[in-house]
């Protein structure tokens, strides 16, 4: 049973920083591609960023390219995002995703089918 569970969200002011986790259990890791969505209060859930299987290649939204950075452990089973320079926009809740049979640019588009429960971001103005 795959499980993801998230942590790291907070309450920041703007411009702060947050590193959020997604520890990954019951896959081998390395053959997923990971991925990080959000989901703003009364808006669709939307792509945020994601990492290929060995972590060299990245994609991003293009409203986070250059604040935010997606990174990977495989010898941990954990996927991060580094969140630099926090605005009240990024408010949302923070889901972690996984696929194992697309790669890291069609993750954008088509989520894959595991989910961890969400960590809540709130960037105060």
């Amino acid at each position: 049973q795959v499980q993801l569970v998230e942590s790291g969200g907070g309450l920041v002011q703007t411009g702060g920083s947050l590193r959020l986790s997604c520890a990954a259990s019951g896959v081998i890791f390395n053959y997923y591609v990971m991925g990080w969505f959000r989901q703003a209060p009364g808006k669709e859930r939307e792509f945020v960023a994601s990492i290929s299987r060995n972590g060299v290649e990245t994609y991003y939204a293009d409203f986070v390219r250059g604040r935010f950075a997606i990174s990977r452990d495989n010898a941990k089973n954990t996927v991060y995002l580094q969140a630099n320079n926090l605005k009240p926009e990024d408010t949302a809740v923070y889901y972690c995703n996984a696929d194992a049979r697309s790669n890291f640019q069609t993750l954008a588009e088509v989520p894959g089918g595991y989910w961890g429960q969400g960590t809540q971001v709130t960037v105060s103005s």
